[in-house]
Order: structure tokens, then C-alpha cells, then sequence
């Protein structure tokens, strides 16, 4: 074929990728968070088994539903809403009423995504905004926590999970507190150890680090994840609460217990490295991730909750396009603009 014979083919940027495509980004995701997620079945049995099931299933059945009503085609099958779910059952206490995890669930989907367009719109991440409204609306039940390990936990669940709706649940086997609440109002401090693999009373899927962490470098590893962001929040919290603990530490805890414990490394490494969610520069990530990591610690030792990331992650998600407009690269061939 000659020359004048081929077609001119116009295309945007970028004109060379990897290959990777966003339902292969999405379940590559899903993947990483299997391992956590699996053991949170293994620590909380059938309550922790229901839990991820109605919560990502009602995420999934929302946003088929919702697409229906409007009139789009069902975007299931990019695998975005499955994180959703997924990450907004691991956020979940394993005693949950369930129909307050599928009202959570709708939440996430239609108010933190669908109402502002779909995926690559929504500036919040929607599995923390089902959670923060759900901690507004049932603040006891969102901090009532089910003890882990359990000997029955595999043949029985909390009487609570089974509540009718809108029905005041009763709570059977608790435990008295999570490693941050155990701090924050008695002053108890968790071994490590506990803390990194799990061995604690917590959020269905924020009790072992340890498989966290292995879930985010096998992103990092597959260049689907920034490792700026959990980088530098982690790093922010571990130097700011290593600050306070020089200053006194009989008032503040370990850095090592503020980095293992709560949700801060689920929300460091899958919720806060959201890329509708995170600036697009990385002098503007540097900045969102000292904000999460300062406004986490701030909370946590000073605000009336013992945990701050979910508030944190969601305040940051805020800033983000203040942030992209404060901070934008230098047009090839310019000069920057002196104010």
C-alpha cells in the first residue's frame, strides 16, 4: 500500500499507553483487596462474610438500578462499583445491622457517585461518604464492635445483623473497645504485633495491616497505584505523632501504634489514592497527603472520635480542586507568571 493510500488518523493524548484498561485497573484492585477481606471472614466468621456480601451487593444492585432509571447502560461490568462495595463493607463494624449496610450501600453509590455523574466525576469517594452517612444516622450501631475470633463465629452471628429495619438492634457479645477507643478513653495501649497482623477488635477489614499493606504494593508494583500518596501520609503521621510522643509521652501514643491501628492504612493505600479523588501533579499530591496524615492525627488525639481518616480522606477529597488549580506545571515553553 503506498503512502497516499493510508488513512491520516487524528487521536488525543495519550498516544502511547500500557495497555491497561480501567476494567483491568478495577479488578486488579479487587484482587489486592482480597486478602484483606478474606481475613476478615476468617476473624469475624459469618458476621464478617454478611457483611461484605450485603454491602457489596447492594452497591452493585444500586447502581444497576440506578442506570435503568436514567436511562444508561449498566456499568457493572467496569468493576468500579465492586471496589465501592468491597471497600465500603471493610469499613463496616462486623455487627451491622444489614439493613443498614444495604442502606449504606445505596448511599455510597447514588449520593457519592451517580448524583455527580458516574465514575470520573464524583470528587468524594463513595464508599467513605455510605460510611459518614451512616455514622451520622446511627452513630451507636457504628461504634458498637463484635468481638473477633470468636469460637462460634462460623455457626452463628450477632442477634444484632438480624434486627428488623428501622428496629432497635440488640447486642449480643461485644467487645468493649478497638485498639483507638482503648486509648483514646482508658489509655490501653495494643502490642504492635496485634496490630499488624490483626489480632484485634476493629472494622471488618481494617484490623490486619500486614495484608493491607501487601494488597497496596502489589499495586505499586503493577504502576496502578500512586506511591506518593500513602508515602507521604504515612510518613506525615508517623513524624507528627513520633513529635508528640517526644514531647510527652504519657499524654500521646507510639507513632508505631498510631500507624498500625484503625483505618489509616485501608484509607491510605485504597481510599485516598482514588484517582477521581487525588490532585493530578506531584508537588499537589505531596500537599493532599500531609493534609489526610495531619488532619488524621489531629483528630484522633484532639476531636471528640478516636479514628480520623474517613473524615480526613473525605476533607482532603474537598480540597483537591483547590489544590489542582493552585498548583499546575509550567506550559512547555513558557515562563511561569510572577505575582
Amino acid at each position: 500500500m503506498s503512502s497516499l493510500a493510508k488513512t491520516l488518523q487524528i487521536h488525543t493524548s495519550p498516544h502511547i499507553n500500557q495497555g491497561s484498561t480501567v476494567e483491568t485497573i478495577m479488578q486488579s484492585v479487587v484482587w489486592a483487596l482480597l486478602p484483606a477481606a478474606g481475613f476478615a471472614v476468617y476473624g469475624f466468621g459469618l458476621a464478617g462474610l454478611l457483611t461484605l456480601v450485603v454491602a457489596t451487593g447492594s452497591c452493585l444492585l444500586s447502581e444497576h438500578l440506578l442506570c435503568r432509571a436514567s436511562g444508561r447502560a449498566s456499568t457493572l461490568g467496569d468493576w468500579s462499583v465492586a471496589i465501592t462495595g468491597l471497600l465500603y463493607g471493610l469499613t463496616l463494624p462486623p455487627s451491622l445491622p444489614l439493613w443498614m449496610t444495604a442502606i449504606g450501600g445505596f448511599v455510597a453509590v447514588a449520593l457519592g457517585k451517580f448524583i455527580f455523574g458516574g465514575l470520573g466525576y464524583n470528587p468524594f469517594n463513595p464508599a467513605l461518604v455510605g460510611r459518614a452517612v451512616l455514622q451520622a444516622a446511627f452513630p451507636v450501631a457504628m461504634t458498637t464492635w463484635h468481638t473477633a475470633f470468636a469460637a462460634d463465629r462460623f455457626v452463628s452471628v450477632p442477634s444484632s445483623m438480624l434486627a428488623a429495619p428501622f428496629a432497635r438492634p440488640v447486642y449480643d457479645g461485644v467487645s468493649g473497645a478497638t485498639p483507638l477507643s482503648a486509648w483514646k478513653f482508658d489509655h490501653q495501649l495494643a502490642e504492635t504485633s496485634d496490630l499488624m497482623f490483626g489480632l484485634t477488635t476493629g472494622s471488618t477489614g481494617e484490623t490486619s495491616a500486614v495484608l493491607i499493606l501487601l494488597g497496596g504494593l502489589y499495586l505499586i508494583a503493577r504502576n496502578m497505584m500512586n506511591w506518593r500518596i500513602p508515602v507521604v501520609i504515612l510518613l506525615t503521621v508517623y513524624l507528627l505523632s513520633g513529635a508528640l510522643y517526644l514531647a510527652d509521652a504519657q499524654a500521646y501514643p507510639p507513632p508505631m501504634f498510631m500507624l498500625f491501628s484503625g483505618g489509616l492504612m485501608l484509607g491510605a493505600l485504597f481510599m485516598a489514592t482514588d484517582m477521581v479523588g487525588s490532585p493530578m501533579t506531584h508537588r499537589g499530591v505531596v500537599l493532599h497527603g500531609v493534609l489526610i496524615g495531619v488532619l488524621t492525627v489531629v483528630i484522633r488525639i484532639w476531636g471528640g472520635m478516636p479514628e480520623g481518616v474517613m473524615y480526613a480522606i473525605l476533607i482532603a477529597n474537598a480540597f483537591v480542586p483547590q489544590i489542582d488549580g493552585l498548583i499546575q506545571p509550567t506550559t512547555f515553553g513558557t515562563a511561569r507568571a510572577r505575582t
